[in-house]
């Protein structure tokens, strides 16, 4: 008790607050969202996800390149098509955009490249499967999703993340990958993907708004946090490798349970949504933004993420290395 006990004898040099720090963040826990676009030549920025950029197959490799240089741990690659169906057949065309992009990226690197594996993107409806009878159909859906993982591995993917929360997509896509020979291919799981409202700049990016209806019949009630951990637990015995929660600063109280309860890695998204705020306050003066993207950072890792899918990967991990003298 107070005099003998001074908290602030830990706290008043930066030498000692850096001795008795309790969470730690590497550039190599970051994961770097990238884009790919089909129909352009130049990169292309939104502007509700300032600062990040779609780029034409002729630089994803020098980019992607360039983002491992700096040290994050790898990418998570999207896909924009020339041209979209109702079952979305660029997703796992051999020669589709993704396919190619890690083909490309592969050549020029080591780092390792995660594919979003999801059919929104490529459907002219911009839902996350197949549309029978006017809704999204779970079964049709996963032979689809099957033929993307395996159309994924074959270009070079080390890691493919299912992001259409349909029931059983991880054991029929493990199932899909070992079948064809790609048992050391991974599997990233979207398990806990909240219906949240924090999507909208990636939509703008990616051009997958739904042209009708929503997406809340797979994605999850941002109210339910024991159906999430019902979720994670699920995906974990199907046979994932790694569990996501989606997005990441609203859902901190998950991420602490799928840590505390579950044993395999467990990644944090920071979704475009989250990243948007940070920039649009701080372009406003409102906070310092450089310090609110270190510190939502260290808030997720504190809640026990593994690893943060961000939008500041890069540029977090730039700042990392400048600190510690890289």
């Amino acid at each position: 008790m107070f005099p003998q006990a001074r908290m602030r004898r830990l706290r008043t040099a930066p030498e000692m607050r850096n001795l008795v720090r309790e969470t730690s963040l590497r550039p190599e826990q970051l994961v770097q969202p990238v884009f790919v676009d089909e129909r352009i030549a130049e990169r292309r920025e939104v502007p509700s996800l300032p600062g990040q950029y779609a780029f034409p197959l002729t630089e994803v490799a020098s980019e992607s390149q360039a983002m491992a240089s700096c040290g994050v741990g790898g990418l998570l690659l999207f896909g924009i098509p020339a041209d979209k169906d109702p079952f979305g057949r660029g997703a796992y065309d051999r020669d589709g955009i993704v396919q190619r992009a890690v083909r490309v990226i592969k050549e020029r690197s080591s780092v390792p490249v995660i594919t979003d594996l999801c059919l929104c993107e490529y459907t002219d409806h911009g839902h996350c499967g197949a549309i029978v009878n006017g809704e999204v159909d779970n079964d049709a859906t996963l032979e689809l999703y099957g033929k993307i993982a395996v159309s994924q591995a074959e270009a070079g993917a080390d890691m493919v993340a299912p992001s259409g929360m349909m029931d059983g997509q991880v054991a029929f896509i493990r199932r899909s990958l070992d079948e064809a020979g790609f048992k050391n291919t991974g599997i990233m799981a979207y398990s806990a993907k909240f219906a949240s409202c924090f999507y909208g700049p990636f939509r703008d990016m990616v051009g997958s708004a739904p042209s009708q209806g929503d997406r809340r019949s797979h994605q999850m009630d941002p109210a339910n946090a024991r159906q999430a951990m019902r979720e994670l637990r699920l995906d974990a015995e199907e046979g994932a490798d790694m569990l996501m929660v989606k997005p990441a600063l609203p859902y901190l109280d998950v991420i602490c349970r799928a840590r505390n309860e579950l044993e395999l890695p467990i990644c944090a998204y920071q979704v475009s949504g989250e990243y948007a705020m940070i920039r649009s306050a701080a372009a406003n003066g409102m906070i310092d933004g450089r310090q609110a993207m270190m510190e939502s950072l260290a808030c997720m890792r504190r809640a026990g993420a593994d690893i943060i899918i961000t939008y500041f990967a890069t540029e977090a991990a730039r700042e990392l290395r400048c600190v510690n003298g890289a």
